[in-house]
């Protein structure tokens, strides 16, 4: 019962999905129902069959701000999914990473999509590094295949004009 509410605490008020729930609404269900849902997702879990409108979404193109909205790069595609799928989906990935966490089973370089690190994680513990290269005049190298990726220690970009 813990894993169901604290996925329910978790979510945030977005509009319901295709399944027409809120979260509002699953906030507010009696210890009864949370039962009886939980019921349900245990009952998902252990036959492993999604119900097929749980596997359905219509992609709706969302513009991006200050983006010109004549381009269609300039959109992002969502695909809502329901509240009760979502709800079911966080618990299992909370489930998936705990164990994946107390067994020790990620790389000690994953640092994106984990608790408590980043991946600036990266660029922290190569700042020492970059700073005594910089001594030696053999220039600091970041590169990034991203063209979003803008954030980066300003040292580093002045270490590599500087030659």
């Amino acid at each position: 019962m813990a894993e169901l509410k604290n996925s329910i605490v978790k979510s945030n008020d977005s509009a319901a999905g295709p399944d027409g729930v809120y979260y509002q609404f699953l906030r507010h269900l009696p210890e009864s129902c949370l039962h009886t849902l939980l019921k349900l997702f245990n009952n998902i879990w252990t036959i492993g069959d999604i119900p097929p409108s749980w596997r359905e979404a219509s992609l709706v193109p969302i513009p991006k701000p200050g983006k010109d909205a004549s381009y269609p790069s300039n959109y992002r595609p969502i695909a809502p999914k329901g509240c009760l799928c979502k709800t079911l989906e966080r618990m299992v990935n909370d489930r998936l990473v705990h164990v994946l966490e107390s067994r020790n089973l990620l790389s000690n370089v994953q640092c994106g999509f984990r608790k408590d690190h980043s991946t600036l994680d990266h660029l922290v513990s190569g700042s020492p590094r970059a700073v005594s290269d910089s001594r030696s005049r053999r220039p600091p190298v970041s590169i990034s295949t991203d063209k979003e990726f803008i954030l980066s220690p300003p040292f580093i970009w002045t270490a590599s004009r500087s030659r």
